[in-house]
């Protein structure tokens, strides 16, 4: 093979993976990186800051499985990038996170910007590499594969810039096969518990989410009449109009009400890649597994202790429920009455009914989109009430920061979900507080063309903070801020802008965004305690 330069083997890596995009704010240290990137055929995108740019890579890995790229320069660019690393690392996200740096002869007299980013990035990562000129796809391939097996997360490679530009010979490609699905040899015990349940429930998460387990989840359900508890980064591993499926849980104590009481009604609990890193101190050992028999799937041991079980099983989610499936003969478990009574509780706790505010505008949005439609939401009160009325008829559908929970996340994770998938409709749902965070990725989507639909809850307040400060009696401090004109701001940036009051206008802004040929911010003013009783 002829000399490349360090950077092309990595890129080129990169590239086998599926990656077409990489996305952040170049510095001088990273332009060979960039140069080798578009030439191996992966666009280099500017956003506007590292932590959007992150939730931009991670909105391309959900919508195509390729891991996503953060490109960052040394020093200020890498802790920009913190954030949005970090939550890749909670929500499970393969990100690669590709940062320049100084040589190493050079970083002994050379201090300006200069840190250590793989001391501060290991707590946060899965890896953490330095590139070397004669390893370069060695380095790639371990990046990758490290990445994405297992439970997901960010890897981390410093570039060093002189290493980025050597030129180097490798004799042969080095790469690692995939590994098999590792289902546990013995299945007797599992299948003879799940034959003997008579009142057995699902709860399915982020390990079944990445592996792929969507047609298994179902299968297994169908095949026992076994109702399905997801997650909320989950929803949609079965089709929420499903018999058998109750939706999301994980934040809300009205769902809570609900849900958990069915939950200890259940004889036989199958925590099916139920990664509890997604849920309120309200779901913390609900069940004793010394009375109820837990069966728990998951890729990795559970050193959490968020729950227990009465069988642990470490291996794919999927492979694991597909073999089950096919030893277990269908059967009826749950009364049709028993199930109907608590769907109808659920309608009840979150009505779609309202006149005005935050629901009215869910549901309106919802009812005026095209099936297929992508949504993402930023943390908050709306996220919360959102994940439990939002219905997903397929994985990945509701995109978000369900770990980490992090803000500023829904505006990115909608522009990169849409430079991949320019023919599906997309709409990110975001306070007023988190979209000042990202106002200036609002150029992003022009410059790219992406006519994302955002729709903004404008009640000038971190609405669930607020909400909690009330509800501990005290006083109000720095949870108010001023009212701003959302539609103007987003006419500043080259798009559509539109201010709602009620059903009516909103569902005509909508239909309207759907067939502009920019991007729409729609602000829909609510009363800034109208979360109270809804959540």
């Amino acid at each position: 093979m002829s000399p490349s330069r360090a950077a092309d083997h990595l890129a080129r890596r990169l590239y086998e993976a599926g990656c077409r995009h990489a996305f952040g704010m170049p510095g001088g240290e990273v332009l060979t990186l960039v140069d080798a990137l578009e030439k191996a055929g992966i666009q280099c995108v500017l956003a506007r800051h590292e932590n959007a740019a992150a939730f931009m890579a991670e909105g391309v890995w959900h919508r195509t499985g390729a891991p996503g790229i953060l490109l960052a320069t040394l020093g200020p660019g890498v802790l920009n990038g913190v954030n949005a690393i970090a939550n890749a690392h909670q929500d499970r996200v393969p990100l690669i996170v590709l940062a320049g740096c100084v040589d190493e002869d050079e970083a002994h007299t050379y201090t300006h910007q200069v840190l250590d980013h793989q001391a501060v990035l290991r707590p946060i990562t899965k890896a953490t590499f330095r590139l070397s000129a004669a390893s370069a796809d060695l380095i790639a391939d371990k990046a990758v594969t490290i990445a994405c097996e297992d439970r997901p997360g960010p890897v981390h490679i410093d570039v060093p810039i002189g290493v980025a530009a050597t030129e180097v010979s490798i004799l042969r490609t080095r790469r690692r096969p995939p590994s098999e699905p590792v289902v546990p040899a013995d299945l007797g015990p599992l299948q003879e518990h799940l034959a003997k349940a008579q009142r057995p429930v699902m709860i399915a998460g982020l390990d079944a989410l990445n592996e792929g387990a969507s047609t298994a989840v179902q299968t297994l359900a169908e095949r026992l009449g076994m109702p399905v508890i997801t997650t909320y980064k989950a929803k949609g591993l079965i089709p929420e109009t499903h018999p058998l499926a109750l939706g999301g849980a994980g934040l809300s104590p009205k769902a809570d009400g609900v849900l958990v009481p069915f939950v200890e009604e259940a004889d036989l609990i199958l925590c099916a890649g139920y990664d509890p890193i997604e849920m309120r101190p309200g779901w913390r050992e609900i069940w004793d597994p010394a009375k109820v028999t837990v069966i728990d799937i998951a890729a990795v041991p559970n050193h959490q202790y968020m729950h227990q079980a009465t069988i642990n099983v470490v291996g794919h989610t999927g492979a694991t429920l597909e073999a089950l499936a096919d030893r277990l003969p269908p059967r009826k478990t749950w009364s049709e009455d028993r199930l109907s009574a608590l769907k109808a509780d659920l309608e009840k706790t979150f009505p779609v009914n309202d006149l005005w505010g935050a629901a009215a505008v869910i549901d309106a949005v919802q009812n005026a989109l095209p099936e297929g439609a992508v949504a993402t939401v930023d943390s908050g009160a709306h996220r919360i009430l959102l994940s439990q009325m939002w219905r997903c008829a397929e994985p990945r559908s509701l995109l978000q920061s369900s770990a980490l929970c992090t803000m500023g996340c829904a505006v990115p994770l909608a522009a990169g979900a849409k430079l991949v998938e320019p023919d599906r409709p997309v709409v990110a749902f975001v306070g007023d507080a988190g979209l000042m965070m990202v106002a200036g990725e609002m150029s992003v989507l022009a410059e790219q063309k992406l006519p994302v639909i955002v729709v903004v809850f404008v009640d000038a307040s971190l609405a669930l903070i607020e909400k909690k400060q009330r509800e501990r009696q005290l006083s109000n401090a720095a949870v108010d801020f001023g009212h701003h004109d959302f539609a103007a701001i987003a006419q500043g940036f080259g798009g559509n802008g539109v201010t709602v009051r009620d059903r009516q206008s909103l569902r005509a802004a909508v239909e309207d965004a759907l067939t502009a040929d920019c991007f729409t911010v729609i602000a829909a003013e609510i009363d800034r305690q109208g979360y109270d009783g809804k959540i």
